[in-house]
């Protein structure tokens, strides 16, 4: 049962490969979402590179997506404000190729 005045949100484990070729989203890896962006992992650079793609990919502002845990690792767990499970299920599998 959904709580008045609560907004939605769902958990999202990510594996980002940094310095890539170009910012994408590739594919599942289990129940892990893998991305590739461009920025190096310098100060904060790819994990803002990742929430904006993220953003991008799920049709959410960039300030839906935050950073729950790993901003110093490649796998990170990842917080979807505004979107079930399975409405973030439906439009990744729409924004894969």
């Amino acid at each position: 049962m959904r709580q008045p005045g609560r907004t939605e949100s769902a958990l999202l484990r990510v594996r980002v490969l940094p310095r890539a070729g170009r910012d994408e989203v590739v594919g599942w890896n289990g129940t892990t979402l893998r991305v590739r962006v461009a920025a190096p992992p310098v100060d904060g650079e790819a994990n803002h590179a990742m929430r904006a793609l993220l953003a991008q990919s799920l049709g959410v502002p960039i300030s839906a997506i935050a950073l729950v845990r790993g901003a110093r690792g490649r796998d990170k767990l990842v917080r979807v404000g505004g979107v079930s499970l399975d409405v973030l299920e439906a439009r990744l599998k729409a924004a894969l190729p």
